[in-house]
């Protein structure tokens, strides 16, 4: 009998020790070629095994084939350096190391769809799989070629709905936008990271949703919701604007937090 509510999971899980070190960002792979290759599909099972298992309704890949959830995607695209990094604070907490736009960004041809079409034929149930949302995305380069955060955001929001209507034609049931910048910027969410989210996802029949969360358990991370007192009201600025907005579904952060309801 199908559950009265259907439950998933934010999207990521940790990498087994045998294809990444466990506890790093952009972390290496640990295999090369086939092996590879190999390696991410059985991670991928893993994962899978783990949901069913626990019986979760809508599974996901775990992101088991990405090492970051917004670079690998990056890595894809036309107009940005790798190789000529530049240091920015990122979610205006701590800095990171990050490639640079340095021409109009463009998408070739599809990255995740066929590991989607490994997703769906790996399991019988509903699958949800999970992109970086515009804002998260221009939050995490260097833009030395639009000099405008929205402009930049908008070019992105393109080509992310280029790429989740591919993923939504290998069978996927749920496309996801992750967006920890949501929790971030009021002001540009408000002005217009809303309305590139929405353009991100126009189109698509299968469900949308938006994860919006409190960052990973990093030392930075860490020290910035000690500063957020006892009750975390991040949400209270961006829930009405998605109340009014075309995305469907809201997954958010309340594990080891201090979210509260009112």
């Amino acid at each position: 009998m199908p559950s009265l509510l259907q439950t998933t999971i934010a999207g990521s899980l940790p990498k087994p020790a045998w294809l990444a070190s466990p506890g790093q960002l952009w972390a290496p792979w640990l295999l090369e070629g086939e092996r590879l290759a190999e390696g991410k599909r059985d991670a991928v099972r893993l994962a899978l095994y783990d949901q069913e298992r626990a019986g979760i309704d809508i599974v996901t890949d775990g992101e088991q084939t990405r090492r970051h959830f917004v670079t690998t995607l990056i890595e894809s695209l036309d107009g940005v350096d790798f190789q000529h990094k530049k240091t920015v604070r990122i979610r205006s907490r701590y800095d990171a190391d990050v490639p640079v736009v340095v021409g109009p960004v463009v998408r070739r041809h599809p990255v995740f769809a066929e590991d989607a079409r490994f997703l769906r034929g790996a399991t019988q149930r509903k699958i949800k799989y999970t992109l970086p949302g515009p804002m998260t995305m221009v939050d995490t380069l260097y833009d030395a070629y639009y000099g405008s955060r929205e402009k930049l955001a908008w070019a992105f929001a393109g080509i992310l709905n280029d790429e989740a209507r591919a993923i939504e034609a290998a069978g996927v049931d749920v496309i996801q936008f992750d967006e920890p910048a949501f929790n971030v910027y009021f002001d540009e969410v408000r002005d217009w990271g809303i309305a590139a989210l929405e353009r991100a996802a126009q189109g698509l029949t299968c469900a949308t949703a938006v994860h919006i969360c409190y960052g990973y358990g990093i030392k930075a991370n860490i020290e910035w919701k000690k500063t957020l007192g006892a009750e975390w009201r991040q949400y209270e600025n961006t829930f009405p604007l998605l109340a009014r907005s075309k995305i469907a579904q809201v997954s958010l952060e309340c594990s080891n937090s201090h979210v509260r309801s009112s």
